[in-house]
């Protein structure tokens, strides 16, 4: 019935297959992963971990004295990050209002613009110190800004763009 060189066959046969995957696998785990399984991609902070040292109370920067010394034209480079919301044409503008005399004007100024309720907690005036804190990052500084940019890290890019706006039309 059953020739049982024929049933050892089959069994060695996936035996063999068994053997030939495990191998490979073995293989592609040296060529691709080298150095032991990857670290973490992404942790989420618990707050369980109380080894962090506090760094105190951050340290008061006199922004006005930096913004003596910013550079305008250096500014006009950082410019290219705003214009494809704002002009700085006196009566010209894109998805968001003209910034043309930005320094010193009202928040919401421009009639015809639906400003953001957001906007009226940073104050009255834009004056320097406000679009300092402001462009570094809009949404915290504002929550519930309309404004879709991500902000500028850098304090002295800040005061240069500021210096560069401030040119046009105060």
């Amino acid at each position: 019935m059953f020739d049982t060189m024929v049933i050892t066959k089959a069994v060695a046969g996936i035996c063999m297959a068994l053997l030939f995957f495990l191998v490979g696998k073995w293989v592609a785990d040296e060529i691709y992963m080298p150095y032991g399984p990857a670290p973490q991609a992404y942790v989420i902070d618990l707050g369980e971990e109380e080894d962090e040292v506090d760094a105190g109370p951050a340290e008061e920067v006199d922004v006005m004295a930096l913004f003596a010394e910013a550079d305008a034209s250096a500014g006009e480079g950082l410019w290219r990050n705003c214009r494809a919301c704002h002009a700085l044409e006196e009566g010209r503008h894109g998805t968001g209002p003209s910034l043309y005399g930005i320094v010193g004007r009202e928040i919401d100024a421009i009639a015809g613009f639906n400003y953001s309720g957001a906007l009226e907690q940073l104050g009255e005036i834009w004056t320097v110190e406000v679009l300092n804190t402001f462009i570094e990052n809009p949404r915290a500084t504002a929550p519930g800004t309309t404004m879709g940019y991500a902000g500028m890290r850098n304090l002295q890019d800040r005061l240069n763009l500021i210096a560069y706006m401030e040119t046009h039309g105060s």
